[in-house]
């Protein structure tokens, strides 16, 4: 009984200061110049890629919508084409997320925080969740993008709706995953800020997974990591592939958390 109580007592205590950290960690979001910046690069990607489709589609794309994802899953790039879709936001997204938690060691407010906030979990889940939030936005501003490049060039709009919504759904919930990912290298190398730019950059290309599909074949298999599920959300996806996703980001995001936590906790934070 007094157990039972004792959970009644902490579970709102935990959302409490997790709200409070979130508040902080939003507020600097969206007093950054860097958060717009990245909004804006994600708008201007689509333009860069879909140059090679001027003409009426003779280029890399016969179809609008290719700019947004590839036609079905691709494990193995054979050609930029293939990979030149919303899955860039990971890359650019792990870029911020370093440069963000950079500037909390950098500025000593890490220091600030741990000194009068001492659990090491709120951190990874408020620096995950905001970004998160923030890749999510850049999907949203790389759609917006590619939508217009694909009218000023001229591109075919014909696509299975559902398949559409559902690939754009599940790129967006990889966000979640992709975040806790670059928290957890940006938290082991906080103090080497040029590695977590390149180990960031790396993971979000995907090369690791597109080495093992070298060897492996293009196999659904490779779906158990982040850059799989990522290439799985594509045109021709549907209810069980946004699920995936979901099921995916969601386990490795607990995973990278507590690694994260466990890291903070038996190692000096400064």
């Amino acid at each position: 009984m007094e157990n039972a109580k004792q959970l009644q007592f902490e579970k709102p205590k935990f959302f409490e200061r997790l709200k409070g950290m979130l508040g902080v960690d939003f507020y600097r979001l969206f007093h950054t110049p860097l958060f717009y910046i990245f909004l804006g690069i994600a708008a201007i990607i689509p333009a860069l890629v879909s140059m090679g489709s001027m003409g009426g589609g003779e280029g890399m794309f016969t179809n609008a919508w290719q700019i947004i994802a590839a036609d079905s899953p691709l494990y193995i790039v054979r050609d930029m084409g293939e990979y030149a879709n919303m899955n860039m936001v990971f890359i650019f997204g792990g870029i911020m997320v370093s440069i963000f938690i950079g500037h909390d060691y950098r500025s000593g407010y890490v220091k600030q925080l741990f000194t009068t906030h001492a659990k090491k979990e709120d951190y990874m889940i408020s620096k995950a969740l905001v970004s998160a939030f923030s890749m999510t936005c850049m999907c949203v501003t790389y759609l917006i993008g590619g939508m217009i490049s694909g009218a000023a060039t001229g591109l075919a709009f014909d696509i299975n709706g559902g398949s559409l919504i559902c690939a754009i759904l599940g790129k967006m919930i990889m966000s979640l995953g992709w975040a806790s990912l670059y928290t957890f290298i940006n938290v082991i190398f906080r103090k080497k800020f040029g590695i977590s730019i390149v180990l960031c950059f790396v993971l979000g290309t995907g090369i690791p997974v597109i080495g093992a599909a070298a060897l492996l074949g293009n196999t659904p298999a490779l779906n158990i990591f982040l850059y799989g599920s990522s290439v799985y959300a594509c045109l021709s996806s549907n209810f069980l592939s946004v699920l995936i996703c979901l099921l995916n980001s969601a386990v490795w995001a607990v995973v990278y958390n507590v690694l994260g936590w466990l890291v903070l906790s038996h190692r000096d934070v400064y």
